[in-house]
């Protein structure tokens, strides 16, 4: 079976000056490998395939047996590290909490795994009769929730 630190390896090798990032490396137990990459502007197609050669040639097919797919992470699809929160800083987002609970605000800030979702709720003030609509702020830890993702609009 292909060993997920040698291709983690390559990637990295392919990635040193290069403003992409490694988001995740999937490796089934059928030599399946997964390997998806981003960049704060996106992906390019040309890149990906770049980078799947740039694999293929250091991998031995007569070695090993394997099929290999590169690609970007999905737009829609849940953010799996620190980098993809900052770059949709100032972005709309969808996070569901631990404990079930789903907000969608505005992505405001990252500090290491923590971030803050800025949500337009509504909220009790002292004085009025009736509960006023404010942004509040809400911090979660990236370890600590379900998921978090951009939420695509098309206004």
């Amino acid at each position: 079976m292909i060993d997920k630190n040698v291709v983690k390896k390559f990637v990295d090798e392919w990635l040193e000056d290069k403003e992409y990032f490694l988001v995740d490396i999937q490796l089934s137990p059928d030599n399946r490998i997964v390997v998806e990459i981003d960049h704060v502007d996106g992906v390019w197609i040309e890149d990906c395939v770049e980078l799947s050669r740039f694999i293929e040639e250091r991998l031995s097919r007569d070695e090993e047996d394997y099929e290999l797919e590169v690609g970007s992470a999905g737009l829609g699809q849940p953010f799996k590290v620190p980098q993809q929160y900052i770059n949709f800083i100032g972005k709309e987002v969808e996070v569901l909490s631990k404990d079930g609970k789903k907000v969608k605000g505005v992505l405001k800030s990252v500090d290491g795994k923590d971030f803050v979702v800025s949500v337009n709720e509504k909220v009790q003030v002292e004085g009025k009769k009736r509960p006023v609509k404010m942004d509040v702020d809400h911090t979660y830890n990236m370890d600590e929730v379900k998921y978090t993702k951009y939420i695509i609009s098309f206004k």
